[in-house]
């Protein structure tokens, strides 16, 4: 299908392979999308400023930059500054079409209804993938154009809802753009007299054609003094600011503008530098709108699809969708004088062309997909830059899950190690990411579906780094496929789940089973190598303690909801397997104690204290703490046993005994992914035992589980 792209300043139409309906989603071929002039406006300038320009807009980036060089190397520092100049941008966030397929649990939309669609999902694009809770049945008498506006009207509604307008109140909206003149429109439909604000004289005209009461170009004293004339003297009830501007002239304007007691709403993005003087003495309220409504930003609802009971939210962000559709049916919005102009998909350059235009800008520009493909959708996208490889002595590969942890590490990686792999196929929900990231590594193809993975002969294996919910299903579905699977840390994140996990390696004793290997990387980097040799004799049980200063993640991070399944679970696993690995031991007993704060701010996983014993006599103690501060090292180890102590401090050195001379130390932090895939690859082409025997990832698992299982009791 194709999508519109923005790379480098420039927009660009490509072809890349169609999503694939997902639970709580709908399938929506699209019929019109509509360009957001702003914002979209604002990202291919962005796009296309030097990454000096900005790096001095954003200097924190610098200090990111500088801290992954001293700690991760240069050559990755330098990859990620590659990679940030070569970044391929999607966007549009409004359109509407038709559903051609939906989700299982998706109950009251049925296919081959008339819809639009908003949020980050609902691309310039042929066909789009959205969540549920984003999607509006369109009304008869609504066209796809009009309809296609939805998103844009949902904002207008939002702003005109935070301002709480009553009848005979007057307004004055700042910028007549797209929000302006559908916000004009809704006040006027709230029987408010409206005063617009733009200097652009062509759009007073077409607002002032829709119902606008009074207009000026400027925002001079003396128009400041004819709107207080309009309103008797008093001034406006409330200011709607949905201009952009990096100017605080507008906001200033909107106060002086308004009675005492009145409200500016901010739905713009506009220069803050507020002065006092201007809203204190008329004690006047400054409020600002979040995009659609209730509901934006809000994974919950957006994209689990969690409704608010209409009782104590009346206006989400689906119900703001569904009032603007109505209010174009019968009539109170009219969208379509400010429909100036419909572009071909292929032709979107030159939309985006005659929004940046010097000469007459269009309010509302549409592109259309009338002449889209009818014939079978393709999810899956050649590489024509792709290089053979010699495919009798590597291993073919899949990446599913091109997030940035992939494309960060394991993909570099496999890149570097091509005497021993060679990437097939790059696996991805996002068809334009999957795309993306094919064509920067040199995968063969790009996919958006997993089957097409699990149906190619050439690959051998592949390497699943989603979020961790889908590991296990994943999993499965891949080994009985017959491939070899290496699954970024956790296995499973239920006990049912690593269940089937070990029937499916209890089904047939005698057959050469595909390998699985949990990404506990630790256990394979230099230190833990070294560690393993120092410890290997030892003449008793040892004691072990380990500190991850794991730093603090905001309660909505996805790490802490269903889909993370926890920060224990999710990262304390690593150490778990990492105790396992030295000991070389079964558990014999877990013992947790949780610390629970006063305050709701830290997760209940993300504190604690786990000691585990081993059936060899050792202890091991994990601090697990995000209550640290990041100027400290994130994970430091002790290691007692047999009158010496090793001391690992965050994977850059070694000492014993407290030696001033480490043992090993490295440039950078270490901490074995390299060394993970150089041992899945030698294990697969030459057998024997596995990198990491089963029992040891299943223990490690259990580990987690029991972890979990008495922080949890201990809260009760």
């Amino acid at each position: 299908m194709k999508q519109v792209l923005i790379k480098q300043g420039k927009v660009l139409v490509e072809e890349v392979p169609a999503p694939v309906v997902t639970s709580g989603t709908v399938l929506v071929k699209v019929a019109n999308s509509c360009i957001s002039t702003g914002t979209e406006s604002a990202v291919i300038a962005g796009s296309a400023e030097s990454l000096l320009k900005r790096a001095m807009r954003q200097p924190e980036k610098i200090k990111q930059v500088l801290n992954i060089a001293i700690n991760q190397g240069i050559n990755k520092a330098i990859n990620l500054v590659g990679a940030a100049k070569q970044a391929t941008t999607i966007v549009g966030y409004s359109c509407s079409g038709v559903v051609i397929d939906k989700g299982k649990d998706v109950s009251d939309i049925n296919i081959g209804d008339k819809v639009a669609c908003a949020g980050s999902e609902a691309n310039h694009a042929e066909i789009v993938c959205v969540p549920r809770n984003l999607v509006a049945g369109i009304p008869e008498g609504v066209g796809f154009p009009e309809a296609s506006t939805t998103t844009l009207g949902a904002i207008a509604m939002q702003g005109i809802r935070r301002a709480t307008p009553t009848l005979g109140e007057t307004f004055v909206v700042i910028g007549l753009g797209v929000l302006g003149q559908i916000t004009v429109q809704l006040l006027k439909a709230s029987g408010c007299n409206v005063i617009g604000i733009d200097l652009d004289l062509d759009r007073i005209k077409i607002a002032r054609s829709l119902g606008m009461d009074l207009s000026t170009a400027s925002l001079s004293d003396d128009a400041i003094s004819q709107i207080k004339m309009f309103t008797n003297g008093f001034g406006v009830d409330g200011a709607i600011i949905t201009a952009a501007t990096s100017s605080s002239a507008l906001v200033s304007s909107a106060f002086k503008m308004c009675r005492k007691k009145g409200r500016v709403v901010l739905v713009g993005d506009v220069g803050l530098d507020l002065k006092r003087e201007d809203f204190y003495q008329k004690e006047i309220d400054f409020l600002i709108s979040t995009s659609y409504g209730p509901g934006r930003y809000e994974p919950n609802y957006e994209d689990k699809g969690l409704d608010y009971p209409i009782s104590y939210v009346r206006w989400t962000e689906n119900r703001n969708m569904q009032a603007y559709l109505h209010l174009l049916k019968d009539g109170s919005i009219n969208i379509k004088p400010l429909i100036e102009q419909v572009f071909d998909i292929n032709d979107a350059d030159k939309a985006y062309g005659a929004i940046d235009s010097n000469g007459k800008k269009p309010v509302i520009t549409l592109l259309d997909y009338s002449e889209g493909p009818n014939k079978e959708i393709s999810r899956k996208i050649a590489n024509p830059l792709y290089k053979p490889a010699n495919k009798n002595k590597t291993i073919g590969v899949a990446v599913v899950g091109a997030g940035i942890f992939a494309k960060e590490t394991h993909l570099p990686n496999l890149k570097s190690l091509s005497h021993l792999y060679h990437l097939e196929a790059v696996q991805n929900k996002s068809g334009a990411n999957a795309k993306i990231t094919a064509r920067q590594f040199g995968a063969r193809y790009a996919t958006t579906d997993f089957q097409e993975i699990l149906d190619d002969k050439n690959i051998g294996a592949v390497i699943i780094a989603t979020r961790h919910d889908l590991h296990a299903e994943l999993i499965l579905k891949a080994l009985k496929a017959g491939k070899h699977v290496l699954v970024e840390k956790p296995l499973a994140l239920k006990q049912q789940e690593l269940d089937q996990i070990v029937a499916f390696y209890q089904t047939d004793q005698t057959a050469a089973l595909p390998v699985l290997l949990t990404g506990f990387n630790r256990r394979f980097s230099v230190y833990l190598a070294k560690i393993k040799t120092l410890t290997q004799e030892r003449s008793g049980p040892m004691i072990i303690n380990y500190v991850m200063n794991a730093g603090y993640i905001p309660l909505d991070h996805w790490v802490h909801t269903e889909e993370g399944g926890g920060r224990n679970i999710g990262e304390a696993c690593h150490i778990y397997d990492l105790f396992t690995f030295l000991t070389g031991a079964k558990v014999k007993n877990v013992d947790v104690k949780p610390i629970r704060t006063k305050s709701a701010y830290y997760s209940e996983n993300d504190n604690f204290v786990a000691a585990i014993q081993f059936e060899d006599g050792s202890v091991a103690n994990l601090i697990y703490t995000a209550l640290g501060s990041s100027t400290y090292p994130k994970e430091k180890m002790e290691l007692f046993f047999d009158g010496k102590v090793l001391l690992l401090d965050n994977y850059k050195t070694l000492t014993i005994n407290a030696s001033k001379k480490p043992v090993v130390n490295t440039k950078v932090i270490d901490k074995g992914h390299k060394e993970e895939l150089v041992a899945f690859a030698n294990t697969i082409l030459n057998g024997g035992e596995w990198p990491i025997p089963l029992w040891q990832q299943i223990q490690a698992t259990e580990i987690s589980f029991k972890v979990e299982e008495r922080i949890r009791r201990d809260k009760r």
